[in-house]
């Protein structure tokens, strides 16, 4: 893998996804971040097992490849390189690192493959649809005072978000409960 790319970019990118990523992990691959360059872009993804994060942005592709590379040490070379520098990510034929370079600056981070990068698969959908950022806020913020925060009732410790046919309308229901209380929120699902 050999890419080129604004600093600005991959530090809003990293900015995103490393904030998944635990510190210390029991699991070395988790404390990773998956790179990907491919066509024109790199795209970037971590995960905790619970929560998957993917980031996407615009690069050089030089030599298209897929790594995995501690995500909080590459997040701080990235973040204290100059503004308006370019960063170059390569790896070693055997895969068993990765340059970063910048202007005169030079690191080398250990590679984990990305074979041992966890997969998380959802299934099959049966419904998918984009919503606006604010729509989603508003079912939060009318069920979430309900959220569980027992940790013995782990289950209730979130938002069941589902789909549903209404009046001849498909609208997206938010519910959580306590055990106590009881949150249900519905919007027109969108279409698409």
């Amino acid at each position: 893998m050999r890419v080129t790319l604004e600093r600005s970019n991959l530090l809003k990118s990293l900015n995103h996804v490393h904030r998944v990523v635990e510190r210390r992990n029991t699991i070395p691959i988790l404390s990773n971040v998956l790179l990907q360059a491919e066509g024109a872009s790199l795209a970037l993804k971590a995960t905790d097992l619970d929560l998957e994060v993917n980031e996407a942005t615009a690069a050089m592709v030089e030599q298209a490849g897929a790594t995995t590379v501690p995500a909080h040490l590459l997040y701080d070379i990235v973040r204290k390189l100059p503004d308006g520098a370019e960063v170059m990510l390569s790896t070693n034929p055997d895969g068993g690192s990765m340059s970063v370079i910048s202007g005169k600056s030079s690191f080398r981070l250990q590679c984990l493959p990305q074979s041992d990068f966890p997969e998380l698969t959802a299934g099959a959908f049966t419904h998918s649809f984009r919503i606006e950022a604010q729509a989603l806020k508003r079912l939060i913020d009318r069920t979430q005072f309900a959220i569980s925060t027992e940790e013995t009732r782990y289950y209730l410790n979130g938002i069941f978000f589902h789909a549903i046919e209404s009046d001849g309308a498909l609208k997206l229901r938010a519910v959580a409960t306590d055990g106590h209380r009881l949150a249900r929120a519905e919007l027109e699902a969108p279409s698409g």
